[in-house]
């Protein structure tokens, strides 16, 4: 191994994968930038992630390669940055590589001047020239002679960049609140783009986008429009029966490199788990389909199993690529961890190999027939390939927990243990959601990680949230996502527990959370705080994609507190957001269908459920069934079982002091802008009053 490089000191794992290149890495900071001013060098800047296939490949071509290092070292100032830390500087640099590229992904390799002004960039370049693209070190020869020969023309083009950059970082003002046809026009987009045979929307590659999916549950609840719904269930099923889905261990690779879910990219990601899992949830809620139910059980399965840190963290990422065969540890392939042969089944098996191999698609020599890269020859992706009848599934599910345990045994992928405080967050979500649909079982699970985030990554005294913890280090100043998320998932675990502590930790943290990003002049939130030096510009996220946008969050989340606490601060944030943001949702609707369901939150009537009583009754936790079964977008939930809790929400609300139990017994009141229907005890009339 050669000698490592300033990186050995990092805490990421994808900057410690690069700590023992020859390329002299810097991590994002002064040292580097005054390096580069002082000796007058245009900066590299490579960013990626631990789990990251491409970015894996071109470390073995190029940044183990002792010419290329030896190229980048004497003519730039190379630094790594994973995007999961550092999000903010990813966002900087992708807009720029997409504006001029047309598209962008990782590894994304920028070139800037030393003032941190992009001037060049791609994603994943060759070695040499080829697959059409040009060879990196061809590229970093052409620019080092550049910056010499062509240095005024460089600089120009980059402040050129640099202004470009500001004035879209700057381009979201006030204006008119978008009407409901945003959201008309936002579903005839997705209905346009529905793959009506396979499921999703486009062509290859398909992303699964939860936030689509939350769009359309919405709309059709909103709109009582059937084909909004009829597009999720079956595009939840097309998934669940693909490859994409683990069969045998539960959750979802990252994407299908094909139209029919068929053969997924393997790497899995922690904040897919914790969104598709919500989806799977509500529309179970919907259409009371008991396969819903069971995909989300396999996904908790799954991150408590392999995902979650002892101390009740969640982990965030692993990687697609894993060990071919034990005896050549260094030889790694994609999925292999995953893949079958039709003779380790029946050897594993006997006599049900046939019955399982006709329910999963195995055949005997291989079934991705189309395999460009020769990665699957002789083996099998697992999917739905025939759907059981009643009296087949025990055979299936015993053999499947064999080939999981046998599975199990296999080297595995490489895991990405860092925690961070926005997927955490998303996965608290999830469990949350888990145990007010499923079983209360999940709320555990919840708490721990909760209990984790609060105690080692959040001082109460400042506000202060950081956003990463590994290996004993919590780190990295929080973003707008993880503050976020983070009071989302405390209003998600109130909702499930009705712990009060959540409900104040989540009103402060929002607090907190206006005080450092929101743009106080022209309406939504920053991504980053101010004070950063080495930021060219502060960013607006407004994309929702793999990932609700952090401003779609901070509008939902403000909203709820807005409805639980009544506090006018709050709801005079979303105004300023959403109407900064209006623009976005009119001119592009599909690119925003998260922060479509805040605005259908603006536009139709609230509605508040509290209940009254003794939370241990038999009848209160028959009311509190009654609402966790129900599919109430944009309604929220209180409990008043104590003097404190009742003392507390009453100080902002006057009403609430005045809703008591009736005749001892624990009673809900369902209102609807604060005007509210006469009290209910039993669960029927509660039913009754939410359909």
């Amino acid at each position: 191994m050669s000698k490592s490089n300033r990186l050995i000191h990092e805490k990421s794992p994808y900057l410690l994968q690069h700590a023992h290149n020859p390329v002299d890495w810097y991590p994002w900071g002064n040292e580097a930038f005054e390096r580069a001013a002082a000796e007058d060098k245009p900066i590299f800047l490579s960013i990626g992630y631990s789990t990251c296939h491409w970015c894996h490949v071109m470390e073995r071509e190029s940044f183990e390669d002792e010419e290329t290092a030896a190229l980048l070292n004497r003519s730039f100032v190379p630094i790594k940055v994973d995007r999961e830390e550092r999000p903010d500087v990813d966002r900087i640099y992708m807009t720029f590589v997409q504006a001029t590229s047309g598209s962008g992904g990782w590894p994304m390799s920028v070139f800037l001047t030393p003032d941190r002004k992009p001037f060049f960039g791609g994603t994943y370049f060759p070695p040499d020239n080829r697959y059409g693209r040009p060879g990196f070190r061809s590229i970093l020869t052409h620019l080092a002679q550049a910056w010499i020969s062509e240095r005024p023309k460089i600089l120009e083009s980059s402040d050129q960049v640099a202004g470009m950059l500001r004035q879209y970082a700057g381009e979201a003002q006030a204006g008119a609140l978008p009407g409901k046809d945003a959201l008309d026009s936002c579903f005839f987009v997705f209905r346009r783009t529905f793959d009506a045979r396979n499921g999703g929307f486009g062509d290859a590659p398909k992303f699964p986008r939860p936030v689509v999916l939350n769009f359309l549950l919405r709309y059709y609840h909103q709109a009582h429009n059937d084909e909004a719904l009829d597009m999720v269930v079956k595009t939840l099923h097309a998934m669940a029966d693909g490859g994409m889905h683990d069969q045998l261990g539960g959750g979802f690779h990252r994407y299908s490199v094909d139209e029919r879910w068929f053969v997924p990219h393997f790497e899995k990601m922690l904040y897919d788990q914790a969104q598709l899992a919500i989806s799977y949830l509500e529309t179970y809620q919907i259409t009371k389909e008991e396969r819903f139910a069971e995909i989300a059980k396999g996904i908790f399965d799954y991150v408590q199993r392999d995902m979650t840190s002892p101390e009740g963290a969640f982990y965030s990422a692993e990687d697609a690529d894993s060990v071919i065969d034990p005896a050549n540890p260094n030889e790694k392939g994609e999925g292999a961890f995953y893949l079958w042969k039709r003779a380790e089944i029946e050897d594993l098996l006997g006599a049900a190999a046939h019955s399982v191999s006709a329910h999963y698609g195995v055949e005997g020599d291989g079934n991705v027939h189309n395999d460009p890269h020769q990665e699957f020859t002789g083996k099998n992706i697992l999917y739905i390939a025939r759907p059981l009848d009643q009296s087949g599934q025990p055979v299936i599910e015993i053999a499947r927990l064999r080939m999981l345990e046998a599975r199990s045994k296999r080297i595995r992928p490489h895991l990405d243990d860092k925690i961070l405080t926005a997927w955490n967050g998303l996965m608290i979500s999830a469990f949350a959601k888990g145990a007010q649909v499923l079983d209360e079982k999940y709320a555990g699970p919840a708490r721990r990680a909760m209990d984790f985030l609060l105690g080692k990554l959040y001082d109460p005294a400042t506000g202060t949230l950081l956003r990463r913890f590994r290996d004993g280090n919590a780190g990295v100043p929080g973003f707008l996502d993880d503050y976020a998320f983070l009071t989302q998932a405390l209003l998600d675990l109130y909702e499930a527990v009705f712990d009060l502590r959540y409900l104040e930790t989540a009103a402060r943290l929002a607090e907190e959370m206006i005080r450092r990003f929101e743009d106080n002049g022209n309406g939504a939130f920053f991504s980053t705080a101010e004070g950063d030096a080495s930021l060219l510009v502060r960013m607006k996220d407004d994309y929702d994609g793999a990932e609700p946008s952090a401003n779609s969050i901070a509008i939902l989340v403000l909203q709820r507190l807005g409805e639980m606490t009544n506090r006018q601060d709050f709801r005079d944030s979303v105004d300023r957001a959403l109407r900064a943001l209006g623009g976005k949702m009119t001119a592009q609707p599909s690119a925003a269908p998260q922060l479509l369901v805040a605005l259908g939150n603006a536009l139709f009537p609230h509605r508040q459920i509290v209940l009254s009583g003794d939370r241990e009754a038999v009848d209160m936790r028959a009311l509190v069934r009654e609402i966790h079964a129900r599919f109430l977008p944009g309604s929220i939930s209180l409990m008043l079982d104590s003097e404190t809790a009742q003392s507390l929400l009453a100080r902002s609300n006057p009403p609430i002091a005045g809703m008591k139990p009736v005749d001892g017994q624990p009673a809900a009141y369902v209102c609807q802008n604060y005007a509210c229907q006469l009290p209910v005890t039993e669960a029927s009339k509660l039913a009754e009053l939410l359909q």
